[in-house]
């Protein structure tokens, strides 16, 4: 039987981008159930004392996380798709970072091309009509791990957690071996936290 994986992104964020990657990886490897969820960073950060540029980055990201959401509600079968469409661009093509609101029409348009999605859901990036939907889905991660948090937020069977981030790509069963044991932790209702200071960012 499938193990049931729930994975809350917002492609925004390299260190998800490259989770991401690798539990696909683990799909080629192990019987899963995966499912992505959106989340948002920007709702994360909304009321939070952040830096100017960071701030700036937080107006651009709620672009991609309402369409998101949208495609979510009306085709939850190509957000995976859609994901690893945007997240091409924004990651590997070198498109992320932006700043301002609307920063990321370009590329949400692209990826609904890529992906056939009618283009008519890049609508929906510069308003506030997905707002509530979104929070809702970001709420649903803070509720599956037990507090805000940032993302990826991933859930191995009954349990969630923040992470794992990793930094590079892990293949065959090196990334197996690596979802054995989350899922082997995340069977224990009372492992919390194991951590080490991060010395590198995702590589490509």
């Amino acid at each position: 039987m499938a193990q049931s994986v729930k994975f809350w992104f917002d492609v925004s964020c390299p260190f998800a981008w490259k989770t991401s990657r690798w539990i696909k990886e683990v799909e080629t490897v192990r019987d899963i159930d995966l499912e992505f969820i959106p989340m948002s960073l920007s709702i994360l950060n909304k009321d939070a004392d952040i830096p100017e540029d960071y701030a700036d980055k937080m107006k651009a990201n709620w672009g991609p996380a309402r369409v998101f959401a949208k495609v979510k509600n009306e085709h939850p079968e190509k957000i995976d798709e859609l994901y690893t469409a945007m997240g091409t661009i924004v990651h590997t093509q070198g498109e992320g970072g932006k700043t301002g609101f609307g920063a990321y029409d370009e590329v949400i348009a692209r990826a609904l091309d890529e992906v056939g999605l009618d283009a008519s859901y890049a609508d929906l990036a510069n308003s506030e009509e997905m707002d509530e939907d979104l929070a809702k889905y970001h709420q649903s991660s803070v509720d599956a791990v037990g507090e805000p948090s940032g993302t990826p937020v991933v859930q191995f069977g009954d349990n969630a957690f923040f992470g794992p981030v990793i930094t590079r790509f892990p293949e065959g069963e090196d990334a197996g071996k690596i979802f054995d044991a989350c899922s082997l932790l995340g069977e224990y209702p009372y492992f919390f936290e194991m951590k080490r200071p991060r010395t590198e960012m995702p590589q490509n």
